[in-house]
């Protein structure tokens, strides 16, 4: 999954406006005018459309945290400069405050079944050596079972 993928889907989700969206990326360090929040949400083929790099989102994610769960003590966490898919995931759930039954739960929604070890494995240090990479199809599965609890009805 590439970044403006990942950024068009939790704004879809979660039924996010332009304004909150600008107001999420400022929590997270990164002030963006409107028009410039507007293009990263834009599809590939459209004009304007600007993909979002690794900083940027991890600045939305650090925002996104700060908006569901309230802003910590002290500064901003500095965004990561490169994302992978785990660092990805791990940023929403902490946002969304998921337990690792509730995750199990939203993947086996869509019909992905992983034991609780392996799940474990995506949040681990990447030196420790039960860490395993978390593929674009788990996170994809992820993102569509959030997508069916937030919005069942598909409707916008």
């Amino acid at each position: 999954m590439n970044n403006s993928d990942i950024l068009r889907t939790i704004r879809y989700i979660f039924n996010f406006k332009d304004p909150e969206m600008v107001d999420m990326f400022k929590a997270g360090g990164l002030d963006l005018k409107r028009e410039e929040v507007a293009n990263f949400l834009k599809n590939e083929e459209e004009p304007f459309f600007k993909a979002i790099v690794d900083k940027d989102l991890a600045a939305f994610l650090n925002g996104f945290i700060i908006e569901k769960r309230g802003k910590k003590e002290g500064e901003v966490p500095t965004p990561e400069k490169t994302l992978n898919n785990n660092i990805i995931f791990r940023k929403l759930r902490i946002a969304l405050n998921m337990k690792e039954d509730d995750i199990l739960e939203i993947l086996s929604s869509v019909g992905m079944h992983i034991s609780p070890h392996e799940l474990s494995a995506f949040f681990r240090k990447p030196s420790q050596a039960q860490y395993r990479a978390c593929k674009d199809q788990i996170l994809r599965n992820f993102l569509n079972g959030l997508k069916k609890k937030h919005r069942p009805t598909g409707t916008e």
